[in-house]
């Protein structure tokens, strides 16, 4: 079975699952596991892989509407190389020190291929759920779309070749850094109804929203906010579409609130917040631009 099929197994033997972090009277619990085969493309920076394998799980403790409170990896590799441990470590602890949070170290094991654990933990009282979402509401997302997508063209276009291209390596690394959506998450809890990353894709995680929620969703193309990056890798408009829609891995939150909360939010937190559609009644279908949308993004396995 794949990722999907396995996590619908567990949910039956495991009540709490189903949502991106764990809460246990106030406190936000939520771990990942990064491989280098299909994490971590070539030419990616162990800095690189702290910060994202890092922030991966940050993104996590933020779809829930918690604060960050501390961060832990294990890190195992076929050896242990002193540049590339300390350019993980320093790379961990920057994108916890983006969203004011503390890494606190971990473990280190022997492994044939370079593989991270990650856990990261948070606090709130009144967490937001994938359930919630009410017939009415918007549907918004932060940030933009398709970093991720653009940063694997880049790093294949840098590495396929008799020598690296430096310069589109560097760029690849950047884009696959990305800032954590906590002060974003923390602004949007008070309204929110349903909230979670959009790690496998935006229209993955519509998908699992509408069937945590019971409802339909009707999307607007022209209203996704598709990072520039991809315009710049993609042939088409349409391309540049699916890239953000279904590629995955680009950890903004999906959420949905009432309309005249948007503007208030929007204003408490400096992320850009988009709203591309509006939630419909039980019985609808996910839809974009009144085509159906289908229920595609990233899966492990």
């Amino acid at each position: 079975m794949d990722e999907r099929a396995a996590l619908r197994l567990l949910s039956g033997e495991l009540a709490s699952a189903g949502d991106d972090a764990a809460t246990v009277d106030g406190l936000v619990v939520t771990t990942d596991m990064l491989h280098e085969r299909t994490d971590f493309p070539p030419g990616t920076t162990r800095y690189t892989a702290g910060w994202r394998a890092i922030g991966a799980s940050l993104s996590d403790v933020a779809a829930m509407g918690a604060e960050a409170t501390a961060a832990v990896a294990a890190y195992a590799a076929p050896a242990f190389d002193r540049d590339e441990l300390l350019a993980f470590v320093r790379g961990a602890t920057d994108v916890c020190e983006r969203v004011d949070t503390e890494y606190v170290g971990g473990d280190l094991d022997s492994h044939d291929e370079f593989t991270v654990a990650t856990t990261a933990i948070g606090r709130t009282d009144d967490p937001v759920h994938r359930r919630g979402a009410r017939p009415g509401d918007v549907v918004c997302v932060t940030g933009t779309l398709g970093r991720s997508a653009a940063a694997l063209e880049y790093f294949e276009r840098a590495t396929d070749r008799d020598e690296t291209d430096d310069r589109l390596l560097e760029r690849a690394n950047e884009l696959f850094q990305f800032d954590p959506r906590i002060a974003a998450g923390r602004a949007l809890a008070p309204r929110a109804t349903a909230m979670m990353d959009s790690s496998d894709g935006l229209a993955r995680s519509l998908h699992q929203l509408a069937e945590a929620s019971d409802c339909g969703f009707a999307i607007e193309s022209e209203r996704i906010p598709i990072d520039d990056a991809v315009r710049d890798v993609a042939d088409t408009d349409d391309e540049a579409l699916e890239l953000g829609t279904t590629f995955g891995e680009d950890f903004e939150l999906v959420v949905t609130l009432p309309e005249d909360a948007c503007s208030a939010v929007a204003a408490a937190t400096d992320v850009s917040l988009s709203v591309i559609g509006s939630v419909l009644e039980a019985g609808n279908a996910i839809t974009i631009d009144d085509d159906l949308l289908e229920d595609r993004g990233y899966t492990h396995g």
